[in-house]
């Protein structure tokens, strides 16, 4: 399949970017060219771009070496999970380990036991060890498989230019109820696992609602997967609604998926809470959400959208987001950008 002109464009553009040294705008380039991409090898090139521009940038600054190094280890590892036969990407990564060893650069995942799936001396000490407790503690470990399974966390990667006028990037950790909105949180999941968050924005921002004042601040609402602005998403899978009415698949584009409501889980909207954002009929939820932030409690939307998560770290980060500026359509003015959303069930 060809390459689509424009996304050649910002390929070329990038490189130009990179060999300028302008790695920060390089990294937007790719991120504006994400949605360009129209199959995996485009994404596995543009991956392997970002990763090959976070090597370089980190060769040019020593001082954030390790942030730019791991990040860059990040893209390489997500270009390899989409086609792990790629033999230039795994070179590229290859030779970024090399350095981070001899660097003594963490892969940013702590103690590692396991690399491309074979044990590391760790690991196999670990191994060891766990067999040994198996057998003095089979009963604890009998008495462990009884409780309950841990709800999934998604890290949300977010990127926003503060009061100071300086773009910050952080982290949101947000704990997913399984138990309480199945449909909704495999829903997210799977958003997650085929990378469509990545890339995408926080198109509407409410920090000072003068229409509700109860509520102010509101929220913050993204995963507009589709056009980016708000008017896009659909659900992950096929779940038996199009557009919100019951339908068989075969009558419904997949643009028109939306997911049922599971709106009477008992979870409220306080802050912190992560909740499904839809139109004002039911079982219109597709892929956008929206986090309530600190001092924003919309009891009014109890029972209508669905609650699915809350906040475990990073609230700081979302009650910044509500302080950015927005135009009279509650669009920020500077992207508040979604780099990487990921999963660890």
């Amino acid at each position: 399949m060809p390459v689509p002109a424009e996304l050649q464009k910002s390929w070329d553009s990038a490189d130009t970017m990179l060999s300028e040294n302008k790695f920060d705008e390089a990294l937007a380039e790719l991120r504006e060219a994400w949605p360009l991409c129209e199959n995996d090898g485009q994404k596995v090139r543009t991956l392997r771009q970002a990763g090959d521009i976070g090597t370089a940038h980190g060769l040019k600054e020593e001082g954030s070496q390790k942030r730019h190094w791991q990040k860059a280890l990040k893209s390489y590892k997500r270009a390899l999970k989409i086609d792990p036969k790629n033999k230039e990407t795994r070179r590229s990564m290859n030779s970024l380990l090399s350095m981070m060893d001899e660097k003594a650069i963490s892969v940013g995942a702590g103690m590692q036991f396991f690399d491309e799936g074979n044990p590391t001396p760790m690991g196999l000490v670990a191994m060891v060890i766990a067999g040994m407790l198996l057998l003095t503690t089979i009963k604890l470990i009998s008495d462990a498989l009884q409780e309950d399974v841990a709800n999934p966390i998604v890290s949300l990667e977010v990127s926003y230019v503060d009061d100071s006028g300086e773009r910050v990037e952080g982290i949101i950790e947000i704990e997913l109820f399984q138990d309480h909105a199945p449909v909704h949180v495999e829903n997210f999941i799977s958003h997650t696992q085929n990378f469509r968050y990545d890339f995408t924005t926080f198109h509407r921002v409410i920090g000072d609602n003068v229409d509700t004042p109860q509520y102010d601040p509101f929220m913050i609402q993204g995963g507009d997967i589709d056009r980016k602005d708000g008017a896009g998403g659909y659900a992950a899978n096929w779940y038996g609604y199009c557009n919100g009415n019951e339908a068989s698949p075969g009558d419904c584009d997949y643009e028109e998926w939306t997911i049922p409501d599971e709106a009477d889980n008992g979870l409220l909207h306080s802050p912190g809470m992560l909740a499904m954002a839809k139109t004002s009929a039911a079982n219109t939820g597709g892929s956008q959400f929206y986090i309530v932030p600190t001092g924003s409690s919309p009891s009014h939307l109890d029972g209508v959208h669905t609650v699915f998560g809350q906040v475990v770290s990073g609230q700081n980060h979302v009650d910044a987001i509500t302080e950015v500026p927005t135009d009279g359509n509650d669009n920020p003015v500077d992207d508040v950008r979604l780099l990487h959303v990921t999963v660890n069930e």
